[in-house]
């Protein structure tokens, strides 16, 4: 018996020293959903740091807003500037 519950103890301590990884990676964007009567404002943010809003009307093109170099206004692009990779390997 003391043999059986020696065993379980060292089974058992590996578990209680492990280590639990974070919910949220840093590198992954927050992502912040804001809607106004006629647009939806998606604000991305990395590290805590604003990269970019993404702006979708409910009538018309979607378009993204980005920051400019040292202004602290913001740019309107077409095209989204954040290289995040979303690839599908494979489906079934």
């Amino acid at each position: 018996m003391k043999k059986l519950l020696l065993a379980a103890l060292l089974l058992i301590t590996p578990l209680a020293q492990a280590e639990v990884p974070p919910l949220v990676d840093e590198n992954e964007p927050q992502i912040t959903i804001y809607n106004d009567s006629d647009k939806t404002y998606y604000e991305y943010r990395i590290n805590g740091e604003l990269k970019e809003i993404k702006v979708v009307p409910k009538q018309g093109k979607e378009y993204y807003l980005v920051p400019a170099p040292g202004e602290g206004n913001f740019i309107r692009q077409e095209a989204s500037q954040m290289l995040i990779p979303k690839w599908v390997l494979f489906r079934w």
